[in-house]
């Protein structure tokens, strides 16, 4: 395969064999295992960093949060820089890859000192402690899953199969993520408990251990594709930074992506709710043990599996933009009923395994359609990059993807702000046990966290509604493109 210097990746090719199953394709699996890093590290922040800074470092609910809230501004912050950085990077390796290996630098010694501190904690550090530790994190996430994720464009064309890409995934990131939440509530955090370091400790380490493995199996296995891709034109110059920036804003200025830059807007600060609060609610609100947790996430490693096979044949039959929007609205009707249930007496017994069964049911059932969902609309970014290339002549899919989820982390951090508010506001701080939790607390949280909930994720919904780029329009975007090229059509849009 030739290497064409051009600006266009649609002068060169698609990686992908149109006429070779992809399961039989080695970079379809090193592009999809990358995400165990990203679960692992997703999972500990969104569930465990919050309630590991507030009762084992013995950060306020309300302090947690904020420490947590600016890790993630910055992260947001810096993503579409580095973003942009990577779509106009020029190298040997290929545009995306020298961050991605500078990230094995950062990312798993950093998971590791989170949950292993390396300097003795006092009530006067521990603020700063993990305030550090959470940028470093997010930084060395961030240097590996922008540009790891911005891959698929150039490896894949095809409209459908880009789902299947991502269907794969979606898969391995909750598999990392939700596989050691699993173990570590089997035998770590779960067995010794969610106040005591030793769990967290065992937890960071074994984290650390799989992120780098993770790290270094992906970049390795898609490094030979990433090297034959077009090299841009355009270099990054960061002392013409107002000439970067301009440029940005030029690509971002597509009404497809502001649908979905809109709907993670939304969507974010509802997530960065509910996930801060889940070990809130499963152990103290639900009454749930560590190995009832567990046993949870055990039933959950269905649900990906499901998705896997069940998602790309929705997006075929469908499209991505319905088969999305049914998939949250699936969402947003089973979630709450657990917790009206249980309120108004339809519930089993507190604790008990019958009720653990029934609400493991919902949970399975919720991420089948969360996962779907989340494929569909990471494809349908995907398609952005070849509308906004008609336009600007130019690649921007690290940008893209970067500005998604610069969306989703920048609001996401007034949802954990709002989680440690509820925290702190209904009396949790103190709260160590569920035989501690009395009706009248339980009201409070379902009271102020379900209207918000679920009121956002009712917004996202219909912004992300907006959404306009079909099978059609990005056949047509595809053609458009092709007019001034001389590789054959059949190669860029995969069988029909």
């Amino acid at each position: 395969m030739a290497v064409d210097q051009g600006n266009s990746s649609v002068q060169a090719f698609t990686v992908a064999d149109v006429d070779k199953p992809l399961e039989r394709q080695p970079v379809f699996w090193f592009y999809g295992s990358a995400s165990v890093a990203y679960g692992i590290k997703d999972n500990a922040f969104s569930y465990l960093l919050l309630i590991f800074a507030n009762q084992v470092l013995h950060v306020p609910g309300y302090l947690a949060s904020i420490a947590l809230a600016i890790a993630m501004l910055w992260d947001a912050v810096s993503d579409l820089l580095l973003g942009h950085w990577s779509d106009k990077t020029s190298s040997r390796y290929g545009r995306r890859h020298p961050f991605m290996y500078a990230a094995l630098l950062v990312l798993p010694a950093c998971f590791y000192a989170l949950f292993n501190p390396v300097i003795d904690i006092t009530p006067d550090n521990a603020f700063w402690y993990v305030l550090t530790m959470a940028l470093l994190i997010r930084t060395g996430t961030t240097l590996f899953e922008i540009p790891s994720t911005s891959l698929l464009p150039d490896l894949e064309k095809d409209y459908d199969r880009r789902n299947k890409w991502l269907a794969l995934r979606h898969a391995f990131g909750w598999y990392g993520g939700n596989g050691i939440h699993t173990i570590n509530f089997f035998f770590w955090v779960g067995a010794y408990g969610l106040t005591v370091a030793t769990g967290y400790s065992i937890y960071g380490m074994v984290g650390a251990v799989v992120i780098a493995c993770a790290i270094i199996a992906s970049t390795l296995g898609t490094q030979k594709a990433a090297a034959a891709l077009p090299r841009p034109t355009e270099t990054f110059k960061l002392g013409e930074i107002t000439q970067e920036i301009r440029q940005i804003l030029q690509s971002l200025h597509n009404r497809h992506f502001a649908a979905l830059f809109g709907f993670g807007l939304t969507l974010g600060i509802a997530t960065g709710l509910g996930t801060a609060l889940y070990l809130y609610n499963t152990t103290y609100f639900f009454g749930f043990s560590g190995a009832q947790i567990a046993t949870t996430g055990v039933c959950v490693l269905l649900s990906p599996w499901v998705a896997y096979f069940l998602g790309p044949h929705v997006g075929r039959r469908f499209g991505k933009k319905r088969s999305a929007i049914v998939a949250f609205s699936c969402r947003l009707v089973l979630y709450p009923m657990p917790y009206l249930l249980l309120l108004n007496g339809y519930w089993p017994t507190i604790g008990s395994w019958e009720s653990l069964a029934i609400y493991s049911v919902f949970i399975v059932l919720e991420v089948v359609g969360v996962i779907i969902g989340g494929v569909m609309l990471d494809s349908m970014m995907a398609d952005v990059v070849e509308d906004s290339e008609v336009a600007t002549q130019r690649r921007s899919e690290g940008l893209f993807f970067a500005a998604r989820g610069f969306a989703a982390k920048a609001v996401s951090a007034g949802g954990i702000i709002g989680a440690g508010t509820i925290v702190s506001l209904v009396g949790l701080d103190t709260i160590t046990s569920a035989a501690q939790m009395t009706h009248e607390i339980r009201m409070d949280i379902a009271s102020i966290f379900l209207p918000a909930y679920l009121g956002l994720f009712t917004l996202a919904l219909i912004i992300v509604s907006r959404y306009g780029i079909d099978r059609d329009k990005h056949v047509a975007n595809l053609q458009q493109l092709h007019q001034t090229m001389d590789t054959p059509l059949e190669e860029k849009i995969g069988p029909s």
